[in-house]
């Protein structure tokens, strides 16, 4: 079994973010959805995911922009939501334990109803 640790530095966030990562591109129901967005930027994606999480998680601050603005436009409803949080757990308690795990989680959580609440707002707004 593998050893659990605490999110403390940024390979620490690398890992979290790299694994999840792994799991959607290989999600039946958000692989296609990934794809087609960020084709093959996903060298660039991770990295904002990265400084993203890094300034969330770890307060130093490396994040400038605005997070909900390229998801406005997503083909997504509950179930894609779902599907995000349930890998984005699953991921975290596999690598992680302690506060920062736990605060990633919530954090994903909340960070998931906003923007699942703002992209029905647009998507009916249309």
């Amino acid at each position: 079994m593998k050893a659990m640790k605490q999110i403390e530095t940024l390979e620490d966030i690398r890992l979290l973010v790299d694994c999840f990562y792994g799991k959607v591109r290989q999600d039946e129901l958000l692989a296609d959805i990934f794809k087609k967005v960020i084709g093959n930027h996903w060298p660039d994606h991770l990295e904002k995911m990265y400084r993203f999480w890094q300034t969330v998680l770890l307060e130093e601050h490396t994040y400038n922009g605005s997070p909900f603005a390229p998801h406005v436009k997503l083909p997504v409803q509950g179930k894609h939501f779902e599907r995000w949080k349930l890998l984005f757990y699953e991921t975290v308690d596999q690598n992680f334990t302690g506060g920062k795990a736990e605060e990633a989680k919530f954090r994903a959580t909340k960070m998931a109803e906003m923007f699942q609440l703002k992209i029905e707002y647009f998507q009916n707004k249309i």
